[in-house]
């Protein structure tokens, strides 16, 4: 049998492989290159400027080095792995012993030793001095754009140990470890560990950020007091990083609220019986893992006097609130590097979106949003480097929860808006935009919300009078510079006049700090570009506008110019 013949033509004899029937319609034009292979360090001039500025020039190369790490492709996959890859949890293993175990993907883990190894947790404790706050936040604030979930244990390692060292002994004992710049997750005993990390476990349920109602109970092993052996009994609410080798803790003796250190395990090998009943299902920080935790005579050490729990681990807290200062920076720093670079790049409407009016003026709010969070963060990072100096310490006191308020309070809208920039595509998962948008809340309400900053501000003024003054006279340094600036600085010192509402108006007040600090630090140190814009666009006009409303007279593509990362 012949074999049959093919029809090769149409019905009006055209060959039917001609190019106009393919599909060829997927040439992938006006899309931006992915914004990797660049170092977060050189690209990030306003984090340059800082870092020489507030004293940390000798660290200028091995910051180079660390944003060219910061910035790898394979670098900032490690954070979207880590983030695709949820920790889980298991209470036993296969043989019915309860092992409280946390399992994180690879990349999580990669993350955390390329932190540890490079000393975010410890160099300023290690080397303090001129420039180790400042050097140290600018290593932090590049790890943290490549993935902020798991920079949580980072900083209560860090912060831990001004509280520890209350307690001499306890400090001998843990502070080599916690200080070791290297890595090791392992689930064992703290005894064979050289390198340790550290958490902590306030929040109860009935409390919330009200920690002196909590009731988990301390029972003395022995002899009561500071430094001695209790059991602890009681329900943590929100323990962060429960796969920690030890934890600070609050809890009630017969003398009142006191802090506690508290092992993962005993001394002798077995297993300290507190148990974790569940991870927290977040809506963001997902490769963090939060936990729900019951204490169930878990054997622990009081740190610090009797009674005074609050004061001892206050400490700790005051840290960590500089480290939400530094995470949202970074936030708001990488969101506007993702949308300059997205807008330098794509065209619509027939020019460059990055050269059209109206996203020019929202690109260049947000750039001066990130970069006045930045300079606020690191002056505070520069007076953290200079506490043995009055004006230092007042001043550390008093900007420390103003800017923990502010610059975490003002993240989530920028996640958005350059979100926004981006379009579409902003909106998908395999973008690092949602991830920037679910995280840009926890900082604002980790550690203490929007309302306990401010009281604690009110509280600070109170308490130590000064410290208000040493804000004014630090602020006060760029009077004579914008009109619309003395002018500003002039009404909030006459609004301090009269405290007979300072609860009822403590946002307005702490919200007009906040700018009357950024706006003179960028008047003092920044492009005059910049400044002008943000005097502009915050102290003289109306508050509470969307971005994208500098008014005229600005340069917004000076400004976005700065802000924009070059990828060769």
């Amino acid at each position: 049998m012949s074999k049959p013949t093919q029809n090769n033509t149409t019905n009006t004899g055209e060959p039917l492989h001609d190019d106009r029937y393919l599909a060829s319609t997927h040439e992938v034009i006006n899309q931006p290159r992915p914004l990797e292979n660049y170092n977060l360090y050189i690209q990030d001039k306003a984090l340059r400027e800082a870092v020489l500025r507030e004293g940390a020039g000798k660290a200028n190369d091995d910051l180079e080095r660390f944003g060219e790490w910061a910035g790898r492709a394979e670098t900032i996959d490690l954070g979207n792995q880590a983030n695709a890859n949820k920790p889980t949890f298991r209470t036993h293993d296969r043989y019915g012993h309860r092992i409280d175990e946390v399992t994180f993907h690879p990349a999580y883990h990669e993350l955390m030793r390329v932190a540890l190894e490079n000393g975010i947790h410890s160099s300023p404790w290690s080397n303090p001095g001129q420039g180790a706050n400042v050097a140290r936040a600018a290593r932090f604030y590049m790890h943290s754009q490549v993935e902020a979930a798991h920079c949580c244990p980072i900083t209560m390692t860090f912060a831990a140990i001004p509280s520890i060292r209350n307690q001499p002994e306890l400090a001998q004992l843990w502070e080599p470890k916690i200080l070791a710049n290297s890595y090791d997750s392992r689930n064992i005993p703290d005894t064979g560990k050289t390198s340790v990390t550290i958490g902590m476990a306030m929040t109860e349920k009935q409390g919330g950020s009200d920690v002196r109602a909590n009731t988990t109970r301390a029972y003395p092993v022995g002899q009561p007091g500071s430094g001695q052996a209790y059991e602890l009994v009681g329900h943590k609410w929100f323990v962060s990083a429960p796969m920690s080798d030890a934890f600070l803790v609050l809890a009630q003796t017969d003398a009142g609220l006191s802090c506690f250190l508290m092992p993962r395990w005993r001394p002798d090998g077995t297993k300290n019986p507190w148990q974790v009943q569940q991870l927290k299902n977040k809506m963001g920080n997902v490769a963090n893992a939060s936990s729900e935790v019951e204490l169930r005579g878990a054997l622990a050490w009081m740190v610090g006097e009797e009674g005074r729990g609050v004061r001892t681990i206050i400490n700790m807290v005051a840290m960590t609130r500089f480290d939400c200062m530094i995470g949202s920076s970074a936030g708001m720093r990488q969101a506007i590097a993702q949308a300059s670079h997205h807008c330098h790049s794509r065209s619509a409407f027939g020019a460059r979106l990055s050269d059209q009016p109206l996203m020019q003026n929202v690109l260049a709010d947000l750039a001066l949003e990130s970069e006045a969070a930045l300079a606020y963060t690191m002056r505070v990072a520069r007076a953290l480097d200079s506490q043995d100096q009055e004006h230092e310490r007042l001043l550390t006191r008093l900007a420390t929860p103003i800017g923990k308020y502010w610059i975490c309070k003002r993240t989530p809208n920028h996640a958005y808006e350059a979100m926004e920039c981006i379009g579409g595509s902003g909106v998908m998962e395999d973008c690092i935009m949602p991830r920037l948008f679910r995280e840009s809340p926890v900082n604002a309400i980790w550690e203490g919300s929007g309302n306990v900053q401010c009281l604690d501000t009110l509280r600070a003024m109170q308490k130590e009078p000064e410290s208000l003054d040493a804000f004014f006279r630090e602020v006060a340094e760029a009077k004579g510079a914008d009109r619309r600036f003395d002018q500003f600085l002039a009404n909030l010192q006459t609004d301090f006049g009269d405290v007979s509402d300072f609860q009822y108006r403590a946002r307005n007040l702490v919200d007009r700090m906040a700018l009357a600090m950024q706006a003179s630090l960028l008047l003092r140190y920044s492009d005059p570009h910049v400044a002008d814009a943000f005097c502009a666009s915050r102290l003289q006009s109306a508050g509470g506008m969307n971005y994208g409303n500098l008014p005229s007279g600005t340069d917004p593509a000076a400004i976005i110019k700065r802000a924009t990362p070059v990828v060769g």
